[in-house]
C-alpha cells in the first residue's frame, strides 16, 4: 500500500513539474519582442494590420500569423479561450469574457486607431450621396423601393452588427440584402452591378491590394447624410478625425495572454510612433497623432 501511494505521489509530482517546465519553456520562447504568435483580425481591418506585421517582423525576431475572420467568429474563439489575441472594433461583453474572469486573466486593451464604414456604388451611378436615415428604414424592412440592393461582406461581420445596432434590429430583411465573405468580394460585385450599394471598411478602399486597384476604379465612395447635422460627408481622414463622418468605430487590440508575450509587444508597436505613422499613411486616424519635428533654419540653402 505504501509503495503504491509513493508511486502515485511521484507520478503527480512528475506531471506538475513537467507542466510547469513546459509552460516556462513556452514563455521563454515567446517574449514581447521574439517568438511566434497568432492574432485574430476583424477582416474589415486586415490591410492596415498586415502593413504593421511586415514592419514589426523586419525589426524584431518575431513571426506573427494574422488570421482574418468575421467578428462573430473571432468573439466565439476568444470566449472559448481557443485564441487569446484579437484586433476588433469592440470589446468582449461580460458574458463573452467569462472564461478569462474565471482564470483571473485581466485583459490588456490597447486603442490603435479610428476606422470608418463606407458606402460604395458603381462609378456610372448618378448618385454621389446616400441618406443614412433611408439606409436605416430600408434595413428595418420599410421603404424597400429606396435601394436596388445593399451588399454586405459577411452575415457575421462587424459591419453587419454595426448597421443592425444603428437600426435597432436583430435580423436583416431577406429581400434585397446580399452578402459574401470578404470586403473585396463586395467591391467586385458592386463594380459589376449598377444600382447596388456596398458597405465596406474604408481601409479596403484606401489601401487596395495590387489585384484590386483596377476594380477600385470602377466604384465610387458615397457621401453620407449625417443623422445629427443633416450634412453630406465623405469618409475622408479629416472627417473621421473630427467626428463629422457619422459611421466611425475605434479599433482595439484585445490581449488575453496570461503572461507578457508578443501580443503586448505588437500592441505597443502599433500604438507607438512607427505604428501610428503607418496608421496615418493608411488613411485611418491614429489613436495618437505622431510627433512632427520642425527644424527652423536661419539661412536657406540654395544648392
Amino acid at each position: 500500500m505504501r509503495k503504491t501511494s509513493l508511486l502515485v505521489l511521484i507520478s503527480c509530482l512528475f506531471v506538475v513539474v513537467f507542466s510547469c517546465d513546459k509552460k516556462s519553456k513556452n514563455q521563454e520562447e515567446e517574449t514581447i519582442l521574439k517568438g511566434k504568435v497568432t492574432i485574430l483580425v476583424d477582416e474589415t481591418l486586415l490591410p492596415v494590420i498586415e502593413d504593421q506585421k511586415q514592419v514589426f517582423e523586419n525589426q524584431y525576431n518575431a513571426t506573427i500569423t494574422l488570421v482574418g475572420k468575421s467578428e462573430s467568429e473571432i468573439v466565439q474563439l476568444l470566449s472559448k479561450n481557443k485564441q487569446q489575441l484579437a484586433i476588433l472594433s469592440r470589446e468582449l461583453t461580460t458574458n463573452e469574457a467569462e472564461i478569462f474572469k474565471i482564470k483571473k486573466i485581466i485583459p490588456k486593451i490597447t486603442p490603435l486607431a479610428t476606422d470608418a464604414i463606407a458606402f460604395i456604388s458603381h462609378k456610372n451611378n448618378n448618385d454621389t450621396i446616400i441618406d443614412l436615415e433611408k439606409v436605416i428604414t430600408f434595413v428595418q424592412g420599410k421603404n424597400q423601393s429606396d435601394f436596388k440592393g445593399l451588399v454586405f461582406d459577411n452575415p457575421n461581420s462587424s459591419t453587419v452588427r454595426y448597421i443592425k445596432e444603428l437600426a435597432k434590429i436583430n435580423v436583416l430583411p431577406k429581400e434585397k440584402i446580399f452578402s459574401f465573405q470578404t470586403n473585396n468580394e463586395v467591391i467586385q460585385f458592386v463594380a459589376k452591378n449598377e444600382g447596388m450599394v456596398g458597405i465596406v471598411g474604408v481601409n479596403w478602399l484606401s489601401q487596395p491590394s495590387p489585384i484590386m486597384r483596377e476594380t477600385i476604379e470602377d466604384v465610387k465612395v458615397l457621401s453620407v447624410k449625417s443623422l445629427k447635422t443633416g450634412t453630406f460627408v465623405k469618409p475622408s481622414q479629416d472627417h473621421i478625425a473630427s467626428g463629422l463622418y457619422p459611421l466611425t468605430r475605434e479599433i482595439k487590440m484585445l490581449n488575453y495572454q496570461p503572461f507578457p508575450g508578443l501580443g503586448m509587444g505588437f500592441a505597443s508597436f502599433v500604438a507607438g510612433e512607427i505604428g501610428q505613422r503607418i496608421i496615418l499613411k493608411s488613411g485611418l486616424v491614429p489613436a495618437k497623432i505622431p510627433n512632427r519635428n520642425i527644424k527652423i533654419r536661419k539661412e536657406i540653402n540654395k544648392k
